[in-house]
């Protein structure tokens, strides 16, 4: 069992698992999830890791961090 959280981006859902010191971020596709990237959690501001710690998934600066990581997988072509 894992303890992936999901967490509602501009309309989308993603999936959020934390591995140590990363973040896996990713979409369900069928009945599996596509990581679209492992980001490291020390990039975050404070607020966007307590958050995470939390389980806060409302939480204004943890939105705006993933939305960082999702506009940088489009810009990839991701």
């Amino acid at each position: 069992m894992t303890d992936d959280m999901t967490i509602q981006l501009d309309g989308e859902e993603y999936v959020l698992r934390r591995e140590d010191a990363a973040l896996k971020v990713g979409r369900h596709t069928g009945g599996d999830v596509t990581w679209l990237d492992d980001v490291d959690t020390g990039a975050f501001p404070d607020e966007a890791r307590q958050a995470l710690e939390s389980g806060d998934t409302s939480n204004a600066a943890l939105t705006t961090a993933l939305r960082g990581i999702v506009e940088a997988e489009v810009k990839r072509g991701g």
